[in-house]
């Protein structure tokens, strides 16, 4: 504010100099856009490598083809990426619901995985009360998954110390469901006043130990359908500790070949002897009986009158475990294969594509279900979606891209394998041409991990999208992602290999050709825009100049915003001339504009030229800026000359 004096001395004013720096915005941030195996329905998820991808999407799955793409991208130079999971049907979260009492007809917790899926079958849920307080219990959720053919714990993750009672601080639902410190595999939900029942079979109370009437004891074991197997103590016990180590002895040597009893563990809670099995069925129950030849010890160590609970709640058991406290739940499911209205989803529901809405800034847009439009490919057989469908979900993602100043990258469909094949594709599609898209062929060959590293096809956009972040990063947005230098890492093949004649043909249709070439491999050998058709004479037809407008559109808009009811003046004008004008100057300097001076590579003019009287009155302030872009070398010529004797004159 402007200083007032009122006093003789020294005063300070400070006066803005009017510069507002205006930040490039990044240039290779992708989305994609499909089928995944887990995950948030309808939500972009940011993600910065191939390890968040698997956290939160489960990784590679046959039938994602989006999933390959992700995984292309992030091996071609991506560095940040957001993924949208869709569906068609009707995909649901497995859950478990457990009774506070075995035998119990209502659930004290309910336990949900947080995404929908099958993958929620795999999340077992144990309830224990080791160290808590009367009335809580703590909660360990482990997912599994099968590697190199046997179940293994993959996830895990421990809760302490809970409460049912939702007005404590440390209620289940409070401290579980929380979103930043809580579970990242389920979300619960607690019912009534009493905990869940811990799993294991768990004794009477031994606090006064009994002093067992036979000098061998012996009792019979039951796991599941396992049994009975007599399980022989070593001596009598005498006290609870001497029983927990000679039962858990006795019972691992009763069938020691099985691993239910192998691996049984007995443990001391609250002076009760709490029994689990090994590992295998988490349904499965530890009973006792007295044995023929011991009348007695199983009653004395109340073994038979022992709450006998399954091992571990399993997510997704449509039917009760009777007689313990895992109660019916539901079975998740995927949902179908996503077909266009997924696909597409709702700009109001903000589902599908439209998900994206909530993202502040994408640049790159893939939907590589588009290509799987026959069944053509073994693998994606029942991926397939009509072709029309897959040209309304190219179109709408097109427009959607012009929306957002993003660029699509289009998929060769999976049933075309040939010149002639992709150029009739594009006569029959003509109306999907558009500046912010590109359409390259032929569909790229790389080692499946799901398949022994069998060769898949899939559709390029993933690669190339890796390719423009790569691109971006070492040379800028303005230079072509084509060349040389545009090598396709982690590409065993091509599904086509194309001569230079074949190139000729389809590269002034706008048809981005990959091709192989001795030495330096699969290389993307084309730079034009679905609007680069030579007979089109688009000014739009290379696709660094048209990302190159599109990274100066955005970042300006972004820059500018401070100018809005700013008063619409000479003085503003000069600012924003200053402030677009030093951006624009920047980019130059890094060689981002044609031009040996500043002057023949861009410009910026704001003023009462550019604004009248008219518009200062309508609130209007037009900004001009223009630029002189490099376009691709993208034919080199050669001449060669006899020289016949001349000399110099």
């Amino acid at each position: 504010m402007p200083v007032t004096p009122t006093y003789p001395g020294v005063y300070v004013e400070e006066i803005s100099s009017g510069v507002r720096t205006i930040t490039g915005v990044a240039t290779s941030i992708a989305a994609f856009v499909d089928y995944f195996k887990r995950g948030p329905m309808n939500r972009a998820v940011q993600l910065f490598n191939w390890g968040d991808f698997g956290r939160e999407f489960g990784g590679l799955d046959a039938k994602s083809e989006a999933s390959y793409a992700m995984q292309q991208f992030f091996l071609n130079g991506g560095g940040e990426a957001w993924a949208v999971r869709v569906a068609s049907g009707t995909p649901a979260k497995a859950t478990a619901l457990i009774a506070a009492t075995a035998g119990g007809v209502s659930a004290a917790l309910t336990v949900t995985a947080i995404s929908e899926g099958e993958w929620g079958r795999n999340l077992r849920a144990a309830v224990d009360a080791f160290g808590t307080k009367a009335g809580e219990f703590n909660l360990t959720i482990s997912e599994f998954a099968v590697v190199g053919g046997a179940s293994s714990l993959i996830n895990q993750e421990v809760f302490r110390n809970l409460a049912i009672d939702k007005t404590k601080s440390n209620s289940a639902e409070t401290v579980v469901n929380d979103l930043d410190s809580g579970s990242k595999l389920v979300r619960v939900t607690a019912a009534g006043a009493l905990p869940p029942l811990i799993n294991g079979t768990q004794s009477g109370d031994l606090a006064t130990f009994p002093a067992l009437t036979t000098v061998s004891p012996q009792v019979d074991v039951t796991i599941g359908s396992e049994g009975p197997f007599t399980a022989k103590f070593s001596s009598k016990p005498a006290t609870l500790a001497a029983a927990r180590a000679i039962l858990e002895a006795a019972i691992r040597a009763a069938a020691p070949d099985k691993p239910a009893f192998s691996g049984a563990t007995v443990a001391i809670l609250n002076n009760t002897l709490l029994v689990q099995a090994g590992p295998g069925d988490p349904s499965a129950r530890v009973t006792f009986a007295a044995n023929a030849g011991d009348a007695t010890s199983a009653g004395e160590l109340k073994l038979t009158t022992a709450t006998a609970n399954v091992q571990a709640y399993k997510l997704g058991l449509t039917a009760a475990v009777a007689s313990t406290a895992q109660l019916a739940g539901a079975a998740g499911s995927d949902g179908a294969l996503p077909d266009a209205t997924a696909l597409i989803g709702d700009p109001t529901a903000k589902t599908g594509l439209f998900a994206l809405a909530d993202v502040d800034l994408f640049n790159i847009l893939c939907i590589p279900r588009t290509a799987i439009v026959s069944g053509d490919n073994a693998l994606n057989s029942d991926a397939a979606i009509a072709a029309t469908q897959a040209a309304t979900v190219i179109s709408t993602a097109t427009q959607y891209c012009a929306q957002r100043r993003a660029f699509f990258v289009v998929d060769a469909p999976n049933n075309v394998s040939s010149v002639t094949g992709i150029r009739d594709w594009l006569n029959t599609n003509a109306t999907l041409r558009n500046k912010n898209a590109a359409l390259y062929f032929p569909r790229v060959k790389i080692g499946d991990p799901l398949n022994d590293f069998r060769l898949r096809a899939v559709g390029a956009s993933g690669t190339v999208a890796g390719l423009y972040a790569r691109t971006d990063s070492a040379r800028g947005v303005w230079k072509a992602p084509a060349g040389t230098e545009a090598s396709l890492v982690s590409v065993q093949g091509l599904d086509y290999r194309l001569t230079d004649p074949e190139n000729g043909a389809l590269n002034p249709l706008a048809i981005n050709c990959l091709r192989n070439f001795p030495v330096y491999g699969n290389v993307a050998w084309g730079a034009r825009t679905l609007d680069g058709a030579d007979q089109q004479a688009s000014e739009w037809k290379y696709v660094p100049v048209r990302r190159l407008a599109l990274f100066l559109e955005e970042s300006l808009y972004r820059g500018l915003k401070w100018v809005v009811f700013e008063p619409n003046d000479e003085p503003l004008w000069a600012q924003i001339r200053l402030n677009a004008g030093a951006f624009m100057h920047n980019l130059f300097r890094q060689g981002a504009f044609q031009g040996a001076t500043p002057r023949e590579a861009y410009f910026v003019k704001c003023d009462k030229e550019t604004t009248t009287q008219n518009d200062r009155n309508l609130g209007i302030v037009n900004i001009l800026v223009g630029f002189a872009p490099l376009k691709p070398a993208e034919f080199v010529i050669i001449k060669l000359q006899q020289m016949a004797g001349q000399i110099e004159a």
